[in-house]
């Protein structure tokens, strides 16, 4: 009574109760609902192989992504950064990839996937195949790359199976015979921290068990998956129709969508492969090609569906930010010039002692002045080596006389020629006798005998940090 009572005498108290509860909840709903994904850059990133840390570099020169794990590499195998990339994490349906990659090797001419009861029900991500379905084998693929379905995933993998066991598995163990075939083919790649358990990427319930794979092997696997040319068609594809003959005979057509939000909103997107489950987390493995090379980023375990493609894509961006064309030739000396026929203004790179004489030097260019090299400029500065040829008898104009070697962090990047760009005559007769008589005078006496050679080219600084 006593409690009732004193809610009847005191409305204000219950009233300012309630507002103070609203405008709770106000402050703390848009918290709740507008968490900002938690991008940043960590001290033990790699980049170039070096830790951020040890690099010396600042936030603002590396990417800061939300992913876990990641990498981004070149189709070249030259990898430009990571992050936690060789520790094993769930990959989801980027799993896919290597199912691609054992279907294509193995597929033969004219197959046709049908879809058993077990592929029909393995639940998740589907393709909306039924059971009883009769599809071609490019089809099939499409619907387990573009839609990421489970249903083809399993239909491939009891089909190739079969297939790889010359008929003598079938259903389930064709499966088995096939997720075989996927780690051999880990194994031959050297994907040393990557296990698969099935052809789809599951990782709960039925499914739950020791599958993982790490950032860097993706990396490898989406390389390999790249170069061949229908598993690359059909990951670029934005959506497509697939025909598919029903168990009752009836026609039927699939319309399939990516999963791949890059596709279409980022320059030279093509591909590759999405993936979730609640203990991988978002990720995505993409591409991108940019004058006729590729790209390839992963993002593993990112926070959100949105978060993963903008971390592939800050990754990608990043290294085309720092992707430079360096110019070979810094030199403030030049000189007029005939080579091959064409009277042209070169610069002096260098000037190259002519041993037949005790004074003369010949000036000398690279044998393409304009040559540049593309390098990634956070890995440091350039150096250059030269090596000056011993040139007797008469000099020409284009005559080699030497090379000089560029090199970043002691990588070579390119060795090129340095040629003659002015004529230099061997000594005449009497010049030689007075040479002779110098050198043999200078034999006893300290003195020069042969000019010095001067290395005129510079190598400026590719960032301020100096960091050769």
């Amino acid at each position: 009574m006593r409690l009732a009572d004193a809610r009847k005498t005191h409305p204000a108290r219950r009233l300012l109760a309630g507002l103070m509860a609203c405008l709770l909840a106000l402050a703390i709903t848009p918290v709740l609902t507008s968490a900002p994904a938690f991008a940043d850059v960590r001290k033990a990133d790699t980049v170039m192989g070096q830790s951020v840390d040890s690099r010396g570099l600042s936030v603002a020169d590396c990417p800061s992504i939300d992913a876990q794990y990641a990498i981004v590499m070149s189709d070249a195998g030259t990898v430009y950064f990571e992050r936690d990339a060789d520790s094993p994490t769930a990959i989801a349906s980027i799993t896919k990839v290597m199912t691609a990659i054992v279907a294509l090797e193995n597929v033969k001419d004219g197959t046709l996937v049908e879809v058993s009861e077990n592929a029909a029900s393995v639940g998740e991500s589907s393709a909306s195949l039924q059971e009883g379905d009769t599809l071609a084998f490019n089809d099939a693929l499409k619907a387990l790359l573009l839609s990421s379905g489970n249903d083809a995933a399993v239909a491939i993998a009891e089909c190739i199976g079969a297939q790889i066991s010359n008929g003598t598995a079938q259903g389930a163990q064709a499966e088995a015979v096939f997720v075989d075939s996927m780690n051999a083919k880990a194994q031959e790649m050297g994907l040393e921290n990557t296990v698969f358990c099935n052809p789809h990427g599951l990782d709960d319930g039925e499914f739950a068990g020791n599958q993982h794979s790490c950032a860097v092997d993706v990396a490898k696997m989406i390389q390999l998956a790249m170069k061949d040319d229908t598993f690359r068609t059909i990951v670029s594809t934005a959506q497509t129709d697939i025909s598919v003959t029903h168990a009752d005979g009836s026609q039927g057509v699939l319309h399939l969508e990516t999963t791949d939000e890059m596709l279409g909103n980022f320059d030279g997107a093509c591909g590759v492969k999405t993936g979730f489950t609640d203990l991988a987390g978002y990720c995505f493995a993409g591409a991108s090609n940019k004058d006729g090379h590729d790209l390839y980023a992963v993002a593993l375990d990112s926070s959100s569906s949105e978060q993963r493609f903008t971390d592939v894509e800050t990754l990608l961006q990043w290294v085309f930010d720092h992707n430079i064309e360096y110019p070979l030739v810094h030199s403030d000396q030049s000189m007029d010039a005939v080579i091959a026929g064409q009277s042209v203004t070169v610069p002096i790179v260098a000037e190259v002692a002519h041993a037949d004489w005790t004074d003369k030097t010949v000036k000398a260019t690279l044998k393409d002045p304009q040559q540049s090299v593309s390098i990634f400029d956070l890995n440091g500065n350039i150096n250059q080596t030269v090596v000056y040829d011993a040139l007797h008898g008469n000099v020409h104009v284009g005559d080699k006389v030497g090379t000089i070697t560029f090199k970043q962090r002691n990588n070579v990047l390119v060795t090129v020629d340095m040629i003659a760009c002015e004529e230099v005559p061997a000594p005449s007769f009497l010049e030689s006798i007075g040479i002779w008589w110098n050198r043999l005078f200078h034999g006893t006496t300290p003195g020069q005998t042969v000019a010095y050679s001067v290395l005129v080219n510079q190598t400026p600084l590719v960032n301020q940090k100096g960091n050769g």
